[in-house]
């Protein structure tokens, strides 16, 4: 069939030709195994065992914070990133930083040679890890069960293939079989196992969709090649929270954490220019300060330019409507642009105020005090909301050395008493903000 009958896409089909062998082991009605190694029956809950079992650290406090505290015996780790972003020195680095760890590091795209090469370059110091140059999956997995490693790191999924299928390595069988055989592997033996995963064009992850359902967690590498950034973070984590990030630097040594990624997104901050803001937001338990830009300017089109980066379109646009009728800022005839610099994508509306006042302070030319921090939500009415975990934004806003802090009212209760910090502010409206900044 040319034609796919379901989404209608043209030549999308993949022939996967099963092996005698297979058939033969299905007719002479071979056992099956669950993924704890035995073979599969039902169990009543009071005979499940369930043991505490300490993680694993890696060394690298941003990676253990994204992974929920640490790596869990037995589980599965996707790695998956645009090419060069970062994803192998990530885990060269770790290796580095698991200095008691006895680690199988197998690589279907580079030699041994280059791989210690990389790992001269990262001042790796650990000499338990074994490299191996290997696509089939097969051998590797016989390797990891004669010796067995701490960890086994499979760069990447997309070059391995199994012999007993005959489609080519990087294919859809090819991907799902050799992942679920590496599962298998992780669960039976209770070894941690790392498998890095190339990505499409479009920034998903390539192979079967089954593939992420498969793993236990899901690590995103994000950022530009061309900026010294990074950002990792779990789009799916079945041992921790999906909401914790981790930054990091790239420089000539390798990737460095960034302990306090505030001072970077304020690093290149420029004082006195209008438009210009800054709110507080969260990503998970971690407070981040940033930077609001908006660019407001007449129109040369019959319908006004809307651009945003980094924040929801529908909700500027909706931000837009509130300042129009609120508070009677004309916008129908100016092109307005949104930026929340850094490269960072925020999707907590903590960060309607500053957006607000950035917009207002563009209309107007008027540049807001470079000292004070806003954190809020903004309602349709034109009212200030309340915000989660304020005490932890006043706090990040006070640490960085930020003189006036500007929160919702309702969040006041919660705020401690900070006898030589900065002065905090309770708003309802957005009126009576203006009238504090502009």
């Amino acid at each position: 069939m040319g034609k796919c009958s379901e989404c209608s896409a043209w030549n999308s089909f993949v022939e996967e030709v099963i092996s005698l062998s297979s058939d033969n082991a299905k007719a002479k009605g071979a056992r099956s195994y669950g993924a704890a190694g035995g073979a599969t029956r039902p169990l009543k809950l009071s005979e499940i065992t369930v043991s505490e079992e300490d993680r694993l650290l890696t060394g690298i406090a941003e990676l253990d914070r994204v992974l929920g505290g640490g790596i869990m015996h037995g589980s599965m780790v996707l790695v998956g990133g645009d090419p060069g972003i970062g994803k192998s020195t990530l885990l060269m680095q770790m290796v580095r930083g698991m200095l008691t760890a006895k680690t199988l590091y197998v690589s279907g795209e580079e030699s041994p040679k280059q791989l210690k090469s990389r790992a001269e370059r990262l001042l790796m110091k650990n000499e338990d890890v074994s490299f191996m140059g290997e696509t089939n999956i097969e051998a590797i997995i016989d390797e990891a069960r004669n010796n067995p490693p701490d960890i086994l790191i499979v760069d990447s999924i997309q070059t391995m293939y199994r012999p007993a299928m005959e489609s080519a390595p990087g294919s859809v069988g090819q991907v799902r079989e050799c992942t679920a055989m590496l599962l298998q592997f992780a669960k039976s033996s209770g070894i941690p196992v790392f498998i890095v995963g190339h990505v499409t064009k479009e920034g998903a992850i390539a192979g079967p969709k089954v593939l992420e359902h498969i793993v236990d967690t899901v690590l995103q590498f994000e950022g530009e090649r061309t900026h010294a950034y990074r950002i990792l973070r779990a789009a799916k984590n079945r041992y921790g929270s999906t909401n914790e990030i981790g930054v990091f630097s790239m420089t000539s040594e390798g990737l460095m954490e960034v302990p306090n990624p505030s001072e970077v997104f304020l690093s290149e901050r420029q004082y006195g220019s209008s438009g210009s803001a800054v709110c507080c937001v969260l990503e998970g338990t971690r407070p981040l300060l940033l930077e609001v830009q908006a660019l407001v300017s007449p129109t040369h089109y019959n319908n006004p330019q809307r651009t945003t980066t980094g924040y929801d379109y529908r909700r500027i646009a909706m931000l837009l409507a509130v300042l129009e009728r609120r508070l009677g800022a004309k916008l129908a005839n100016q092109d307005v642009f949104i930026n929340i610099a850094g490269g960072l994508t925020v999707d907590e509306p903590a960060a309607d105020l500053a957006i607000v006042m950035a917009v207002l302070s563009s209309v107007k030319d008027i540049p807001l005090d470079s000292k004070s921090c806003l954190i809020g939500e903004v309602g349709l009415g034109g009212e200030v909301r309340a915000v989660p975990q304020a005490e932890l934004r006043v706090m990040e806003a006070a640490k960085l050395g930020f003189e006036t802090i500007i929160i919702p009212k309702a969040n006041m209760k919660s705020i401690p008493n900070l006898a030589k910090g900065p002065k905090i502010i309770g708003v309802d409206k957005l009126s009576d903000v203006v009238k504090l900044v502009l």
